[in-house]
């Protein structure tokens, strides 16, 4: 099979959970979500990593936050080991061996403030052939105040376990970026402003900016040299495993908005 050296899936708290509430979680949309990456990951062992939104726990924690407070945000710790939690349990009963990555123990924030991986936590997992599960955190800063790092960053600091090409795919609930009832099929980082145009205001309960902040995410990874596809994640049938191949041989009738700076992955050795 032609794939990318590394596949990380971001699965969006929207799609298993109610993000209004909080500690919201859909049990049954879980178990979906996780037989599709423990598919995944008997497809290209050592290459997939899954990354969870907050959702109701991410999102519940980081609301209202006091800004003079430097360990405000300590909160979302807590809540993202439980969510990381629920997704291993139901990984492991869908068949594989995953395990929860607290991303504050395996990243520091960099000199601009961007998340990078230190030591060799994730990369031993996947060696070992095991499924990595990631989440939001919060990283200290060298003066020690923590910062909020969500989930849409994540994908980032894990393209540098690759040599090579790596596919974020960002599941939410549309069909991609949206130009009304359009799917903007491609973006690149220096003609973004189409899609940014776009975009609509995200609801207050939604502290990462919705889509706006989705696609700002992308366009940093893209960048770093990363290959996002932003999907659906009710597009993903019995057989996911086309997510790992060149776009195409996609079945037909899956639209997403591909954010890259290069050509898409294509006839990759796997």
């Amino acid at each position: 099979m032609h794939t990318a050296d590394l596949l990380v899936v971001k699965i969006g708290g929207s799609l298993f959970s109610d993000k209004r509430l909080d500690r919201h979680l859909d049990p049954a949309a879980v178990r979906r979500y996780a037989r599709i990456a423990a598919a995944l990951h008997r497809a290209a062992p050592g290459r997939v990593v899954l990354v969870s939104g907050g959702g109701a726990y991410g999102h519940g924690a980081v609301r209202g936050l006091d800004p003079s407070e430097p360990f405000a945000a300590l909160a979302l710790t807590g809540a993202n080991a439980e969510l990381r939690w629920a997704w291993t349990v139901a990984l492991r009963e869908a068949g594989v061996a995953a395990f929860p990555v607290q991303f504050a123990a395996a990243a520091v924030l960099g000199p601009e403030g961007d998340a990078r991986l230190s030591g060799e936590a994730v990369a031993r997992l996947l060696a070992a052939g095991v499924l990595p599960v990631l989440s939001g955190d919060c990283l200290p800063d060298r003066s020690g105040r923590l910062h909020v790092v969500g989930s849409d960053l994540v994908p980032g600091a894990l393209a540098a376990l690759a040599p090579g090409a790596t596919r974020i795919v960002m599941l939410t609930d549309v069909d991609g970026v949206m130009d009304g009832e359009t799917v903007i099929p491609r973006l690149t980082p220096d003609g973004a402003d189409a899609g940014l145009r776009a975009l609509w205001e995200a609801p207050r309960w939604d502290t990462t900016g919705g889509m706006a902040g989705k696609l700002t995410a992308a366009l940093e990874h893209s960048r770093k040299g990363a290959e996002c596809v932003i999907l659906h994640g009710a597009r993903i049938g019995a057989d996911p495993t086309f997510l790992l191949a060149p776009f195409e041989e996609w079945p037909r009738g899956v639209p997403r908005t591909v954010v890259a700076a290069q050509p898409p992955v294509s006839k990759t050795a796997g």
